[in-house]
């Protein structure tokens, strides 16, 4: 019935959170603007996508109301890509449910766990 769930994540700059996501390794799409400003992205990571839609808003909050989790095949490798081009939240550690995790931070303060099973 259903063939796959892609999250739509409202940014105050859709660009620069295009850009953002581009620049740690995932993929542009599409794209669509409004008179010249762009207020939709589609981005894709491995076989995942992802899609940001203009009117989100800033905030300072630990913690935003979605997360990204982003399955890998070597979590040390993309922790050493990234290198210190971005915010670390929590370095890399082992949890209790049988993954060796990693939690970053994008710009807008999202927080994107990368994970590998033990």
């Amino acid at each position: 019935m259903f063939r796959s769930v892609v999250s739509m994540i409202h940014v105050p700059d859709v660009r620069k959170a295009a850009q953002w996501y581009v620049s740690i390794g995932f993929v542009l799409e599409r794209v669509n603007a409004n008179a010249g400003v762009l207020n939709w992205a589609l981005l894709s990571c491995g076989a995942s996508q992802i899609m940001f839609n203009a009117g989100g808003r800033s905030r300072a909050a630990f913690r935003r109301d979605v997360d990204l989790y982003v399955h890998v095949n070597d979590v040390e490798a993309v922790r050493r890509q990234l290198g210190e081009h971005v915010e670390i939240v929590e370095d890399l550690h082992d949890v209790e449910y049988g993954m060796r995790e990693f939690i970053i931070r994008d710009l807008n303060r999202f927080w994107i766990t990368f994970g590998q099973a033990l």
